[in-house]
């Protein structure tokens, strides 16, 4: 008769291996929110682009905490007349540098520049 093996998992590597599971399945999620965040916001939908500047001024949503990165998306959504983004971005700027703010305002005048954003 053929021997098998069987390995043992202490509860501490179960717990271990069930909380990185649901990490991998809260990213894999989180990166479909904001791919579609994205698409949106390129045919100029206010609402993704709020929620784009929610998700980097959190880290939330598979995105990791980037002020500029918020500033930029606040920025788009209040410029397409998004007010609660307009509230956002500010209380967004006063946590950064005015250089950070610069880059912020930058990186939002490319996105438009680059015709990604729907008029």
């Amino acid at each position: 008769m053929a021997q098998g093996w069987i390995k043992l998992v202490s509860p501490d590597d179960s717990a271990s291996i069930s909380a990185q599971s649901a990490k991998a399945q809260a990213t894999a999620a989180g990166d479909l929110l904001v791919a579609t965040c994205l698409a949106a916001a390129a045919n100029g939908d206010g609402n993704a682009l709020f929620d784009l500047g929610v998700a980097y001024s959190t880290g939330s949503n598979g995105v990791p905490c980037d002020m500029i990165e918020a500033h930029k998306w606040f920025n788009l959504a209040a410029v397409g007349g998004h007010e609660e983004a307009a509230y956002c971005r500010a209380d967004v700027a006063d946590e950064m540098t005015a250089r950070e703010i610069a880059e912020a305002q930058r990186r939002a005048r490319e996105w438009l520049r680059s015709g990604r954003a729907a008029a």
